[in-house]
């Protein structure tokens, strides 16, 4: 029996950075906790999974389960949270999360709880509202299990411990019937992707910036600092930056060490994307610039002109 069930995802052969977000979550709800691997051959990621200090490791295997399918996820993991019968089962905050995670808590007549940016103390899961603005405190009163899921960035991804947690595998009883979709080829956006989420910098531009032609300058501070490059909606809709570097509730949600803020006013739902992040510097000209409201340290003044000598005095250093 467990306290807590954390389903974790993977993209290929390896767990998602958000998967290792919602295991930190997960040490905030108490112990004991076992993790969760889907799939037709899990013994690679079971193994990984066991280092991140957990009480156990249950691989959850069938032929079926070789490619994502809601039918198959949700299928597959209801009898196995009966048998556990958990207080608590947590995902990452994902698309294929939003897609099976509300139909298994259906099946034990639950909600889920979904987009949880922090736990207090209850616990009280709280989640942002209308666009950012707010957060809702959740409290779960019905009868365990509760089912949440926790956003990209808003927890620190758990590391590695010592020693290793013991494996089992459960195979769920799944027939070809159960499965009314099928997954087609992974979305891929293109080969120069990036994945934000796993970034310790980011040089995030808005539209300050003024113009295309004033790019190589933020990227010349970007490379100073072994950094990612990112983007506000408006830059990426102008084509400025390709889409999958923008930073916010319509794109990528992430919790660098460092964001660096240039020329971004702070828009509601860009700062929903990267208010998570350990330590955020803005430049903008405008002193009242709601940027500021989230900023550890605030520098009013041209970018044009603190961009460079910046760049400068990291090379120089």
């Amino acid at each position: 029996m467990s306290n807590v069930l954390v389903v974790l995802e993977s993209r290929g052969a390896t767990l998602t950075h958000a998967s290792l977000e919602a295991l930190t979550a997960a040490h905030r709800l108490g112990s004991p906790i076992t993790v969760v691997v889907v799939g037709a051959d899990t013994a690679a990621l079971a193994s990984r999974a066991a280092q991140h200090n957990v009480a156990r490791v249950v691989r959850v295997e069938h032929a079926l389960l070789v490619s994502y399918s809601a039918d198959a996820w949700t299928a597959a993991l209801d009898p196995l949270i009966r048998a556990e019968e958990p207080a608590f089962v947590l995902f990452p905050h994902s698309y294929q999360a939003r897609d099976f995670a509300p139909a298994l808590a259906v099946r034990f007549h639950q909600m889920l709880v979904s987009d949880v940016v922090a736990i207090d103390a209850g616990p009280v899961f709280l989640r942002p509202v209308y666009e950012g603005r707010l957060l809702a405190a959740c409290r779960i009163a019905t009868a365990a299990p509760g089912f949440v899921s926790v956003q990209a960035g808003a927890f620190a991804a758990a590391e590695p411990g010592s020693g290793a947690a013991p494996i089992e595998i459960f195979t769920p009883d799944l027939a070809p019937s159960v499965l009314r979709t099928h997954s087609g080829e992974p979305f891929r956006a293109g080969g120069s992707a990036v994945d934000l989420t796993s970034a310790a910098r980011i040089v995030s531009v808005g539209r300050g910036i003024q113009s295309e032609e004033r790019l190589p300058m933020v990227r010349e501070l970007a490379e100073a600092l072994g950094a990612e490059l990112a983007a506000s909606r408006p830059v990426c809709d102008a084509g400025w930056v390709s889409a999958d570097r923008q930073v916010g509730s319509s794109g990528q949600t992430v919790a660098p060490r460092l964001y660096l803020a240039l020329g971004i006013s702070g828009a509601t739902q860009h700062l929903q994307g990267m208010r998570g992040s350990g330590c955020i510097v803005a430049i903008n000209r405008d002193p009242d610039a709601p940027i500021f409201e989230v900023a550890d340290y605030g520098i009013v003044g041209d970018l044009f002109e603190l961009v460079p000598a910046i760049t400068r005095a990291l090379r120089s250093a």
